[in-house]
Order: C-alpha cells, then sequence, then structure tokens
C-alpha cells in the first residue's frame, strides 16, 4: 500500500464519522432549526472528506490522477451549494411559521425582521406601557 491508498482510506473513515454524526444530530436536535445547521455542517465535512478520499484511493490504486481533480471539483461545489441550500430552507421554515425549539435563548434573524419593519432601523425596543410594567 502506497501513502495515497492509506490517505484515502482515512479521509473516507473520517468523512464516514461525519455522517454518523450528521445522522445523530438529525436524532438528537429539538427542532428543524438545530437539526438542518447539525446535519448540513457535519455532512458537508463527511461528503468532502469521503469524496476526496475516494480520489486518493483511486489514484494509489493506479487509476488515473483525473481522479483526484474530479472529485476535487465535486467537493468544492458541494461545499459552496450545500450551506447555501441549508440557509434557503432554514429561512423557508422561520418564514411559514414553524417554531423555534422553547429552549431557545435567541433569534437574531426574527430581531432583524422586526427592526426592519419598524422602518427606523434601530434594534432599540420600544417603551413599556403602564400595563407591561413601564413608567406611568
Amino acid at each position: 500500500m502506497n501513502a495515497l491508498t492509506v490517505t484515502g482510506e482515512v479521509l473516507v473513515l473520517i468523512g464516514t464519522f461525519f455522517y454518523f454524526l450528521s445522522a445523530l444530530g438529525l436524532i438528537r436536535m429539538p427542532d428543524v432549526y438545530n437539526r438542518m445547521q447539525t446535519s448540513t455542517k457535519s455532512a458537508t465535512l463527511g461528503s468532502l472528506g469521503v469524496i476526496v478520499g475516494v480520489g486518493l484511493w483511486a489514484v494509489g490504486l493506479g487509476y488515473s490522477p483525473a481522479w483526484i481533480v474530479q472529485t476535487i471539483a465535486v467537493a468544492v461545489f458541494l461545499l459552496l451549494t450545500n450551506p447555501i441550500s441549508a440557509h434557503a430552507l432554514i429561512r423557508a421554515a422561520y418564514k411559514s411559521g414553524i417554531p423555534l425549539w422553547e429552549g431557545s435563548v435567541m433569534d437574531k434573524y426574527g430581531e432583524h425582521i422586526r427592526a426592519k419593519e419598524g422602518g427606523n432601523g434601530s434594534e432599540e425596543p420600544a417603551e413599556k406601557t403602564p400595563e407591561e410594567g413601564g413608567e406611568e
């Protein structure tokens, strides 16, 4: 076995581990937003590891060096498209009203949307009315 074959095999194993983490994240996370974030990041890393690993492994077994070029091209395409597609899906889920997990402590996107709707561009909260505990 040469170094390329061993490196390819190791990358495939690392990629498989990240695929496992992706599946675990889908099971363990409490809401759609956390699930998408967890699965997208780990699945992207898993895909990169497996795809580039297969290219190195193939060249180590005697196939054409074009394998590396092709697998790196596919890996770059995935690296660029996976996060963008996940962002679009998460944004669509938010806009369709899918609620955040009740344990979420922040909603920066919601704050941004409310600030835009307010028209002043400020994220300062409005003064509270007396019913809400403000000054009378």
